[in-house]
């Protein structure tokens, strides 16, 4: 009589494996097994942070390489164009851009040792800045909030956009005459050309943000019960951040733009005056010396103002 096993039609399986069970609990599983639980792999010895002060340098390097690497090259960059400025200037080149009155960097830097010894060219410097902080704080505080609710609801787009874009052409020059008649004084003028220099590229910038964030973030915020409020403060704003941060360094250029230009034609003091009072005595180391001012302090106020987009927008910094 055959036994029950051999009648059986059923072939029998390969056992289950039980990683870890006691009798092979640091083996590896036979042929055919199943493996219910995959053993762990060995923890490696973790190595602590050198702490050395030849350590953190390297690692500082390491972190900061393409930072130093573009300051480097910005510095060579800057050196190479005064080495060209003096060869054309010394030599009094004449390569149809005629370099016969264009004064030295040497004589530019004499023109500052002056100017900054008086006392007087630092307070055209002040009173610049400080139009320039009115203008285009007012701009800020006017085109950001504008600029949400514009691309937030279209009723608003609808009823605004057009004056907007009917006014924004209009360059600064043209506007002096204008707010002249305006605004009491010339100062209160100037301030306005300069918050109209700052208003259309922050307002602009904003909308064209309000127009790219993504609507899922909006249904989902909808679908999790987030009021009207909750919605524009926590999504929309945030997503809009980085593009609101464009919009303030470019305003900032066109502000510095149109404050020069106002200061030119009506202002009494800043270093649109300083200038072309310099243009007007011919004083040609003076022109250069403005001209290298308004670029300084625009390249400042433009930094700062990255540095704080990065600061308060961590989540946009590029890889």
């Amino acid at each position: 009589m055959k036994s029950a096993a051999a009648k059986s039609p059923v072939k029998m399986q390969a056992p289950l494996h039980i990683a870890g069970a006691a009798e092979g609990a640091l083996a590896r599983p036979a042929a055919g097994s199943i493996l219910l639980r995959p053993e762990r792999p060995a923890v490696g010895v973790v190595v602590p942070p050198d702490r050395s002060l030849p350590g953190l340098a390297r690692r500082w390097l390491r972190l900061n390489m393409q930072a130093i690497r573009a300051t480097l090259l910005g510095a060579l960059a800057i050196g190479l164009f005064i080495l060209a400025w003096h060869v054309v200037t010394v030599n009094r080149m004449d390569l149809y851009v005629r370099f016969l009155n264009v004064p030295s960097p040497e004589q530019v830097l004499e023109s500052a040792r002056t100017a900054f010894s008086t006392g007087t060219f630092f307070d055209h410097i002040v009173i610049s800045c400080r139009r320039i902080f009115l203008g285009f704080a007012l701009a800020a505080l006017v085109a950001v909030p504008m600029g949400l609710l514009m691309g937030r609801y279209a009723l608003i787009k609808e009823f605004v956009f057009p004056v907007c874009e009917v006014l924004r052409p209009i360059p600064a020059i043209a506007w002096v005459p204008m707010s002249i008649m305006l605004w009491p004084t010339n100062e209160q003028s100037i301030v306005f050309i300069t918050f109209l220099g700052a208003f259309f590229p922050v307002l602009l910038n904003t909308l064209h943000g309000m127009a790219n964030v993504d609507e899922v973030l909006v249904r989902a915020a909808r679908c999790l019960g987030a009021s009207e409020r909750a919605t524009f403060l926590e999504v929309y704003f945030p997503a809009v951040l980085p593009q609101i941060f464009t919009g303030l360094t470019v305003g900032m250029g066109v502000a510095w733009v149109s404050l020069i230009a106002a200061e030119m034609i009506s202002g009494q003091f800043g270093i649109g005056y300083f200038t072309w009072e310099a243009y007007s005595l011919v004083q040609y180391p003076d022109i250069a010396l403005g001209m290298i001012t308004i670029g300084v302090l625009g390249l400042a106020s433009s930094f700062l103002i990255r540095l704080v987009g990065r600061a308060v927008t961590p989540w946009s910094r590029a890889k």
